[in-house]
């Protein structure tokens, strides 16, 4: 059952894995024996395929090859996710290893691949018809250099998320509006307004935000959704074309027939309130004089080296590096966003540190640490650069944001949401030999952030402050776009 977390995880995401779980053999099934249940279906309807390979013996080794590789071909194929693997053991669990059987030739690992049809071909191309519109990139994009040769095309904004690669500086892609601020801009009522699109496309995931998800929403656009699996992420019910292919070919195909437009009224009416809304959160985080949580989220992002990997965690640090940090190159982002949650967050970050060899940040809160804490197991022994990030507010900082925290008196709200834990972080990494080092101004953080290697970083903030911090920072923003 501790895989249970990932294969959920992997199954919304569309992620493929194998869950290989040892088993007792069937004659000690449903007669009480020690350490035994009911391994059959494990993970419910999370997994796309679950097999029982027999009992790991010569009679049943004619079929190992082909349990394999049907196993393998249901994790990748056209909706790809978790694969079950039940592998039933006699004792001793010990054995001399024999020679493997024979490989089939003519066996082939199938792989399904869905492209768009021509219908939603040309539907695709009377929405992209429009001069008001927005292209939302998110996770899943397979080559960026694409959407931004669609964006040149058509003349749209490009609302990057920090995971779809699109969040670059306005320098790397020239004549590209990449738009990293969508969140504060559009809580502003008059500019959400005057921003209202016509027709969204949405390649990928949607962003985190609610505030622009919710404009997405109500903004009365045509919606189209472009994803790699049949899956489609659309709670609130408004995309009305869903296309299944790989994101750079249909953009490809998009722009080979598309004339590129001249009007750039549209693009740098967005380009003018990005412009104004970086510039004063860039202006704000630099100025003020403690370290919060806004600027953490930025500044983790800034300072990892050229060709590295953030990996986030849910709650509040994806937020908040969707929301503050600056676009910039050279920065790969993760984050577990199959169900949002904080399991598995440090496991996710060292496996990424692991299978890249390249330095890796973990940005994580003290809640989404201690569900993983385990994580660490033996970190030392790893070799990998991974620098831990820990925003301490000594509870679930998110819900802070909420209504339950002004509708319930402070100490009801502490019990139930607020969670305080009181753990010294300090000496729990101790206890798996990891130094952690406290930082308590920006100087100290950005000095630790730069060590490479095995290392972690405390930030412990208030709840409390961390809201006033963001109303600050979202008030600024909103005070200079009036005043142009």
């Amino acid at each position: 059952m501790q895989f249970h977390a990932a294969v959920v995880e992997a199954d919304h995401a569309h992620v493929p894995m194998l869950v290989c779980t040892a088993d007792r053999p069937p004659e000690l099934q449903g007669v009480g024996a020690a350490q035994t249940i009911n391994q059959t279906n494990l993970y419910g309807t999370s997994t796309r395929l679950f097999t029982d390979a027999g009992v790991a013996d010569d009679r049943h080794s004619s079929k190992w090859r082909a349990v394999a590789r049907d196993s393998f071909s249901a994790a990748m194929d056209i909706n790809p996710g978790p694969v079950q693997i039940n592998l039933p053991f006699r004792e001793p669990l010990v054995g001399d290893v024999q020679t493997l059987p024979a490989v089939d030739a003519g066996a082939i690992v199938k792989q399904g691949r869905l492209s768009p049809s021509a219908s939603e071909r040309k539907a695709l191309n009377k929405l992209l018809s429009s001069n008001r519109g927005v292209i939302v990139a998110g996770a899943g994009i397979d080559q960026s250099r694409f959407v931004f040769e669609l964006a040149r095309t058509l003349q749209w904004p490009i609302i990057a998320d920090q995971r779809s690669g699109c969040r670059v500086p306005a320098s790397t892609e020239q004549d590209t509006v990449i738009v990293s601020t969508a969140d504060v801009i559009l809580r502003d009522v008059a500019t959400a307004k005057q921003l209202e699109p016509e027709v969204i496309l949405r390649i990928g995931d949607p962003p985190v935000s609610k505030v622009v998800n919710s404009w997405l929403k109500d903004c009365g656009a045509a919606y189209c959704a472009i994803s790699t699996t049949p899956s489609l992420i659309d709670p609130d019910s408004r995309v009305q074309l869903h296309m299944v292919g790989i994101p750079s070919q249909i953009c490809m195909e998009v722009v080979r027939g598309t004339a590129n437009r001249t009007d750039q009224s549209w693009a740098n009416e967005w380009k003018r309130r990005e412009t104004i809304a970086r510039s004063t959160l860039d202006k704000e985080l630099a100025a003020s004089t403690e370290i919060t949580e806004p600027y953490v989220a930025s500044r983790v992002l800034s300072a990892l080296p050229t060709d590295s990997n953030l990996v986030l965690s849910s709650s509040m640090p994806i937020r908040d590096v969707e929301w503050f940090a600056a676009p910039r190159e050279g920065v790969k982002v993760f984050a577990n966003r199959g169900v949002n949650g904080i399991d598995g967050v440090v496991s996710t970050a060292v496996g990424v540190a692991l299978a890249s060899r390249k330095p890796t940040a973990l940005l994580i809160g003290d809640v989404a640490m201690m569900h993983d804490i385990n994580g660490l197991i033996n970190i030392t022994d790893r070799d990998i650069d991974l620098r831990i990030v820990i925003i301490d507010n000594n509870g679930g900082g998110i819900f802070s944001f909420l209504p339950q925290a002004s509708s319930l008196d402070k100490d009801r709200f502490e019990q139930l949401f607020g969670t305080p834990h009181n753990t010294d972080f300090v000496s729990l990494l101790a206890g798996h030999r990891v130094e952690c080092v406290v930082a308590e101004n920006k100087t100290q953080f950005d000095t630790a952030i730069k060590r490479s290697g095995l290392t972690a970083v405390l930030v412990r903030t208030q709840r409390d402050n961390n809201v006033v911090e963001h109303a600050r920072l979202n008030a600024a923003v909103a005070k200079a776009l009036t005043a142009e």
